[in-house]
């Protein structure tokens, strides 16, 4: 028989001892499994936190992108965070025509941005779209186009087959045509001061052509003065110019002291007395050469080295041409000048010369015969100068019943 314990109360410390080191150590265990726990998840919101931070920052090579266009952030007042308001509106789309859509007439582009964007041309010849060409009809100007009321029957009803600019001195800048004008709003920016025989006439027709150039439609171009006015309808005039094959510059080579002589005041060079032309300064071209003399760098540079009365508006163009382009040039003008009086300046039609007789001459170009297109033709001149402001009520009294205005448009 088994001797028992002699002190029997001493094994209930013992197996008490035990359990108490048993939940020591698994409290012990948990402190150390939930204080693992706390360290992981600190370590990964400091991980996020700084990644946060790392993508602000910005010295990051790595940016976030922007918001994109169907969403905004919106921050409302006393809001803890920004909220993001998704628009459900799609982009509109850009279409060529909208890309091609010719800027306000007055930009704020300088003139060397100006030319610039002028010269650009499309490589394919054919449109993607269908295009309706359009003639600018540009107005070189001391001041305001005073026969605009004429010019407005010439246009009446014949929109979008037309462009129009207007070149005035800069003391003219803040005159304005009434918001019914076709004129309203065609003065083209600039502060260049025009002379009379100085090479600032080319400069001021450069800038009416590439202004003219921005609106892809314009194929022809016209320049004209305030002092011009229309021999026929518009729709005669449109179909003359448009359906021609050939641009419209005056060349012809003068060797008296008001043409070859010219040349020897400067001594142009690049330009041989041989190429030396005059003509017209008023001048009809196609979209083609009306590019070529914007970005002309070669031969008008040399025209700018004249200083005073060199005239350079009568040899400039015609030389150019002669030079480059006379294969497809008719080598006249489309606007009757008159100068057999002679001097510097051509003879001005008064109010009592404006008569049913006088309009007829100009038209027919007092029987003169023509070349258009291969063909012999009467028809050598659509526009005439010079007519003062006073030869207004006559023209707008005399003028629509032999010209016809306001027929279809083209």
């Amino acid at each position: 028989m088994k001797a028992q314990d002699p002190n029997p109360g001493s094994v209930f410390p013992k197996v008490f001892n035990v359990q108490r080191h048993l939940l020591n150590l698994l409290s012990y265990v948990l402190l150390f499994v939930g204080g693992l726990t706390l360290g992981v998840v600190l370590v990964h919101l400091k991980d996020f936190s700084f990644g946060l931070q790392f993508a602000q920052s910005p010295f990051s090579t790595l940016s976030s992108p922007p918001p994109s266009n169907h969403s905004q952030i919106l921050i409302m007042p006393n809001a803890t965070a920004p909220t993001t308001s998704m628009s459900l509106t799609p982009d509109p789309r850009i279409g060529l025509k909208e890309y091609l859509k010719p800027p306000k007439v007055f930009h704020d582009m300088n003139d060397t941005e100006l030319l610039w964007r002028a010269s650009m041309s499309p490589r394919i010849p054919e449109y993607p779209f269908h295009l309706v060409p359009k003639i600018a009809f540009m107005f070189l100007a001391r001041g305001p186009v005073l026969l605009a009321p004429l010019w407005e029957k010439f246009f009446e009803e014949h929109q979008g087959f037309y462009s129009i600019y207007v070149h005035s001195e800069p003391s003219h800048n803040q005159l304005s045509y009434a918001g019914s004008s076709v004129f309203h709003g065609r003065r083209i920016p600039g502060d260049l001061k025009v002379k009379w025989g100085t090479v600032s006439l080319i400069e001021a027709e450069r800038l009416l052509l590439a202004n003219a150039l921005l609106d892809i439609s314009n194929q022809r171009f016209v320049l004209l003065s305030e002092a011009c006015i229309p021999l026929y309808n518009f729709s005669t005039v449109y179909s003359y110019l448009i359906n021609s094959k050939e641009t419209f510059v005056e060349v012809y080579d003068d060797p008296s002291a008001v043409g070859r002589g010219r040349y020897y005041f400067v001594q142009y060079p690049g330009i041989s007395v041989e190429q030396w032309r005059k003509g017209s300064q008023w001048f009809e071209i196609d979209r083609d050469l009306a590019i070529e003399v914007v970005s002309d760098r070669k031969y008008f540079p040399v025209y700018r080295r004249c200083r005073g009365e060199c005239f350079a508006d009568e040899h400039y163009l015609p030389t150019f041409v002669n030079i480059k382009f006379g294969a497809k040039n008719a080598n006249r003008t489309l606007t009757w000048v008159d100068w057999a009086k002679g001097g510097p300046h051509p003879t001005e039609y008064m109010s009592s010369n404006v008569t049913v007789e006088l309009l007829n001459g100009l038209r027919t170009g007092y029987g003169r015969r023509c070349e258009y297109n291969g063909r012999s033709t009467h028809v050598c001149f659509l526009f005439a100068r010079k007519f003062p402001p006073s030869a207004l009520d006559s023209l707008l009294r005399i003028a629509p019943k032999i010209m016809h205005f306001n027929n279809v448009a083209p």
